[in-house]
């Protein structure tokens, strides 16, 4: 260390003789000292609040856990570095220290830069981003859809700086709206607690303590360092993010700054005033378009009734008048009605004439029988003919004992064959009306043939039959006290009845 020059003025008794000294005197021995003290030295540190100059130099912090350092490296040197500086790298920087005397600071002037290793906060930064990662709360399937017209918007941010300004002067600007300020910090000790808490208490409103439920939320900073933005990485913040129900847009810092908060959010902005613009529309353009909708919709609404009416004046060209298709329907159904009638009669007489005709065509049962025994007999002759052939041709191959057997099954087949027969004759005689006149009752007819049922309406001097059992007939005359016999009763004579065969038939021949 080098003396001081103006010690001597210090050790003198008495205030009074102190030299006063200027502020330029001062500052420019504090230079000369801090400069021949530290002429060159190696500072380790990481870069915070890196900015380069439009004249090319480089303007910087260097800090560690306990203190900053501003540092400038001059644009000739800042030439000669193959290191780009960014925040967060932790560098190795060679140069002097001095002072600023315009505002009493002192910094580094660098004159080599080297990269030292990853900076602790970035490093800090990049493991609670792939933590929260991996969690999956900056999945893109959480994001949920922005409103397009919020009725009420919830920020969180500081209600003294720039922002709020910034947005509610946007926000009037395009489309007025009713906002729900939660003031915080957004720096320092405490800040990212009193952000989460105002994400969640926003949340937390459900509308019926006369406070609205916010449909949107933004939180929002102005721009700053790594450090300043540090509050917006906590993790206790971006969990609250990813947690709120309600859609949040993220607008912290310059469109270049970064944080966790950014990847939780729904939406990220640039900056609070494009935060406000994603949030509303411009309500003149709304307007504009609700109004060309309108048009649209009341000229899309001309052209469909337009097109309806000529469609419905085309159809009616094609329908016919509809009384004239009544008098048609009536007409045509009183036709139907007509035809109706004569067709039942119609149809009564031909199926009376279908059943006289089948009636003609029915043969006399007796006849059916005495034709079905005709045939029975010759089948039988036949058979028996047959039979007594096949026996002459076998009757070297068969014994006795099967010849018997055989003529017997033969004789037990027509004896069963002429019971049927039988039967069936006396279940047909049973039917028929003459069997009644066997009973003792008559049948009166007259002499048309057709039956007399009761005397009413008979004349005097009519001419009846009476037909009585075994087809004895009588013919009479009606007189005032009843009926008079005209001749003598015809008798026919009775028909034998067949006798059951009780052998062979005598036609029929020995089989033997």
């Amino acid at each position: 260390m080098t003396d001081n020059p103006f010690a001597d003025a210090f050790d003198t008794p008495g205030q009074h003789n102190q030299p006063i000294l200027s502020v330029s005197e001062l500052s420019g021995a504090l230079k000369r000292t801090v400069e021949d003290a530290f002429s060159f030295v190696r500072v380790r540190g990481e870069i915070s609040g890196f900015k380069r100059a439009a004249s090319g130099h480089l303007y910087l912090g260097l800090k560690d856990e306990n203190a900053v350092m501003d540092a400038v490296c001059w644009k000739g040197v800042a030439n000669k570095i193959d290191l780009r500086p960014q925040d967060g790298m932790e560098v190795i920087c060679k140069g002097r220290l001095t002072t600023y005397p315009g505002r009493s600071k002192y910094q580094l002037v660098i004159e080599s830069m080297e990269l030292a290793g990853e900076g602790a906060l970035l490093k800090l930064l990049e493991d609670l981003k792939h933590k929260l990662a991996t969690e999956g709360l900056f999945d893109p399937e959480r994001k949920k859809q922005l409103p397009f017209l919020p009725k009420v918007i919830g920020i969180v941010t500081s209600p003294t700086g720039a922002v709020i300004r910034d947005i509610m002067h946007r926000l009037n600007d395009r489309f007025p709206r009713h906002v729900l300020l939660w003031p915080c910090l957004v720096q320092g000790k405490g800040a990212a607690e009193q952000v989460a808490q105002g994400i969640r208490a926003f949340n937390s409103i459900d509308g019926t303590q006369g406070v609205p439920r916010p449909d949107l939320l933004i939180v929002a900073r102005g721009g700053g360092s790594l450090e300043d933005l540090w509050s917006f990485n906590e993790e206790i913040v971006v969990r609250a993010a990813a947690e709120s129900d309600i859609p949040l847009i993220s607008a912290v810092g310059h469109e270049t700054d970064t944080t966790l908060i950014d990847y939780a959010s729904d939406r990220r902005a640039p900056t609070p005033t494009a935060a406000a613009e994603m949030a509303v529309p411009v309500r003149m353009e709304v307007l504009a378009q609700v109004m060309d909708d309108g048009t649209r919709l009341v000229a899309a609404m001309n052209r469909m009734m337009d097109e309806r009416n000529l469609r419905v004046k085309s159809a009616s060209r094609a329908i016919p008048n509809p009384q004239r298709l009544v008098d048609d329907m009536t007409q045509r159904l009183d036709d139907r009605v007509e035809r109706l009638g004569n067709s039942v009669e119609n149809l009564l007489q031909r199926h009376s004439m279908r059943v006289d005709q089948l009636t003609s065509k029915i043969p006399e049962p007796r006849q059916q029988i005495q034709n079905a025994q005709e045939r029975l007999r010759g089948r039988t002759q036949a058979l028996m003919n047959g039979y007594r052939n096949t026996l002459q041709k076998k009757q070297s191959q068969y014994d006795r004992t099967s010849a018997l057997v055989r003529r017997k099954a033969v004789d037990d087949g027509l004896q069963r064959a002429e019971q049927r027969l039988s039967s069936v004759s006396a279940l047909l005689e049973s039917y028929s009306y003459k069997s009644v006149l066997d009973r003792g009752f008559a049948l009166v007819t007259d002499k048309e043939g057709s039956a007399v049922t009761s005397a009413q309406g008979l004349e005097i001097g009519q001419e009846l039959a009476i037909q009585f059992g075994g087809d004895e007939k009588l013919d009479v005359l009606v007189n005032g006290e009843g009926v008079a016999p005209t001749a003598e009763p015809v008798a026919k004579p009775k028909p034998k009845a067949p006798a059951k065969k009780k052998g062979p038939s005598p036609e029929q021949g020995s089989l033997f």
